[in-house]
């Protein structure tokens, strides 16, 4: 019997409702055939998704219910390279970096699948120090908020005290998620350079063998990092 017939035939649905529960119970359209690390990760990104949109909808409720002056992003987050202040600068400069490490990590999976080792090699630690680059410019902006304009979670100088304890939680949440991202995608370079996923060898915390569709699944959690970043971007500094 040939491999087809016999996938066909483990796909065939008995009739029925008991055929019915058996193929809602085994998830054979859904999740038959598909590695069980990119079913996981799915799952993970769907968690995490109602975990970020619960941050930005309660910070969204504080704001508007707060009766203090919220501070103006434009102003707050200004800087300024010896002239007048530029509004929201840097924190362009950061989206910039952001979008176009998706970009590196989408060309990355597209090699890898290819086999191109030194190709996605070169991606990858692209995309690492492009989201290294962002942690360093978000640890920046904390820095300046907190030494220069005094800003604390439980308090702000320049309106309501919310704005503190919203604007760290968010960003900080979202910023662990980066460097986490940051540090597995310095592992998959040690990974993808040393032959690790040609020969499918071993790696760390697990003793199953990976291959290149591991990159792919790393892609899946750096996108979702980035399209975050979005959100947060309009809702938090362009509201």
């Amino acid at each position: 019997m040939s491999t087809e017939t016999m996938a066909s035939d483990s796909l065939e649905l008995k009739p029925g409702l008991a055929g019915f529960f058996e193929d809602w119970g085994s998830d054979q359209r859904a999740f038959k055939g598909v590695p069980w690390g990119k079913a996981m990760m799915w799952i993970f990104l769907v968690s995490d998704t109602f975990i970020f949109g619960c941050f930005l909808a309660s910070y969204m409720t504080v704001r508007m219910s707060t009766l203090d002056p919220w501070p103006s992003a434009s102003e707050v987050f200004a800087l300024s390279f010896g002239g007048a202040p530029i509004p929201l600068i840097l924190i362009a400069i950061m989206t910039f970096v952001l979008i176009t490490s998706s970009g590196t990590m989408a060309l990355a999976v597209n090699y890898g699948y290819r086999k191109n080792k030194w190709v996605t090699f070169w991606l990858l630690l692209a995309t690492a120090l492009l989201g290294a680059t962002f942690v360093g410019m978000q640890v920046f902006e904390w820095s300046k908020l907190i030494l220069e304009e005094g800003v604390r979670p439980w308090g702000n100088p320049m309106g309501a005290a919310q704005f503190g304890s919203v604007f760290f939680m968010v960003t900080g949440f979202h910023g662990f998620h980066v460097s986490i991202g940051v540090i597995f995608l310095f592992i998959f370079c040690y990974k993808v350079a040393r032959g690790h996923l040609d020969t499918q060898q071993a790696g760390w915390f697990t003793k199953r063998g990976g291959n290149y569709e591991e990159i792919e699944i790393l892609g899946l959690y750096w996108h979702f990092v980035d399209l975050v970043w979005v959100f947060i971007f309009a809702f938090f500094y362009l509201w």
